[in-house]
């Protein structure tokens, strides 16, 4: 923002148009993991036979929080995050299952709820885990470079 003014500047607007545009392309990347992974989980379940794996709430968060870390690690990955903003991006993920799984065990809500608040929980956590590395996460994603590039770039100096 401009100290005069009040009115956001251009850099300012940019930043937090990138900032958006790597929680939604994040978003996308987590559902395409859901969608591509999913039937991968439920021949591998079925291979191992009639089971009623399907059927513990806990698990199907597991695989599900599963599914949509990897794809959105490799998606972060791709666009040059490195593995600790991977990592802490993933604890996004699993974090709000693993807190519900207790009021699920205590029997206060239904494996349903769990599933459901699990998914609506970890989207402001993810914003959380943004707004720690916000600079990272307003930069163009042409401008990201990670440990490894660094590293490659120092040798071929």
């Amino acid at each position: 923002m401009n100290g005069i003014s009040g009115v956001a500047t251009p850099a300012h607007d940019t930043s937090w148009r990138h900032f958006a545009r790597h929680y939604f392309e994040m978003v996308a990347a987590m559902l395409l993991g859901m969608v591509v992974l999913g039937p991968v989980w439920r021949l591998a379940l079925s291979l191992l036979g009639p089971s009623d794996a399907r059927n513990y709430a806990e698990l199907v968060a597991l695989v599900m929080a599963t599914n949509m870390t990897i794809g959105m690690s490799v998606w972060m990955r791709h666009r040059g995050h490195g593995w600790a903003s991977i990592g802490e991006m993933a604890v996004a993920m699993y974090l709000p299952f693993v807190v519900l799984f207790g009021p699920y065990w205590a029997g206060l809500i239904s494996g349903g709820t769990m599933l459901f608040a699990g998914h609506i929980i970890m989207l402001p956590c993810m914003f959380i885990v943004m707004l720690r590395r916000r600079d990272e996460y307003s930069r163009d994603h042409r401008r990201h470079t990670t440990r490894h590039d660094r590293s490659a770039e120092r040798l071929a100096a």
